[in-house]
């Protein structure tokens, strides 16, 4: 489950053994001294952030050299092994796409609704993305540890390697010009939800070929993202026939 590694060889050593990192804090000041972790940190394609040192002493007493990562409670599957192995079954690929979706609540919901419907993928974003840490697990009721989580370093390249593999990229939107039902949910399939604040970011926005919302009467005129997704992917399976 969720760890907490600091000092510069520790870190050093957890990227370079292959450990899943789910992302590192960084002493602002530091870079020089901590070089080789964020060159490791790059080609891994994991999320550094630099913070004051006020806020890794908050997090450690001990002597953290200014950088601490997080183990990662998940394990990441790659996403073009992911459709390749679903085609190779003879299933039509579910995937859900989450576009800066960062309360890990929320995705621990998502991954939890989707791993019951039968999504055979969670895509997540490497920056603006929850934390997959032991709350999120938690949030999933597990779901996060059976279904296949996939970490892109950039979604809108994954819609697009998605779409030549076959895939209809729909965006779940209250933006969206025609409703959810209309969408043929019969195809291949990458669902995208997009994030609490303000929904699917324009580039994201431009990968999806479908922007599909679903109906309300409310004055609100949205619903929260796990939601949507459950709702969205309930009419994937009725479309089905699951």
């Amino acid at each position: 489950m969720e760890g907490m590694i600091y000092g510069v060889h520790p870190v050093l050593e957890a990227l370079e053994s292959g450990q899943e990192v789910d992302r590192i804090f960084v002493t602002r000041g530091r870079q020089e001294s901590v070089n080789p972790i964020l060159e490791a940190a790059k080609e891994r394609g994991i999320h550094v952030k630099f913070v004051p040192v006020e806020k890794l002493q908050r997090l450690t007493k001990k002597n953290h050299q200014g950088v601490i990562a997080f183990l990662s409670a998940v394990s990441f599957a790659e996403l073009d092994h992911v459709v390749g192995d679903c085609y190779e079954r003879g299933e039509t690929p579910l995937i859900v796409v989450l576009d800066r979706v960062t309360d890990v609540r929320n995705v621990g919901a998502i991954a939890r609704s989707a791993e019951c419907c039968g999504a055979h993928a969670l895509v997540i974003p490497e920056q603006q993305s929850a934390p997959m840490n032991a709350d999120a697990v938690k949030s999933s009721a597990g779901a996060l540890l059976r279904l296949p989580i996939c970490r892109v370093k950039n979604l809108s390249h994954a819609l697009a390697d998605l779409e030549n593999s076959g895939l209809s990229i729909v965006g779940c939107t209250e933006k969206g010009d025609s409703l959810l039902a209309e969408a043929d949910f019969t195809l291949p399939l990458a669902l995208v939800l997009g994030s609490e604040e303000d929904g699917i970011s324009p580039a994201v926005w431009k990968g999806c070929r479908t922007h599909a919302k679903i109906p309300t009467v409310g004055e609100l005129g949205s619903l929260n993202v796990s939601v949507a997704a459950g709702m969205a992917l309930y009419e994937v399976l009725r479309q089905r026939g699951v």
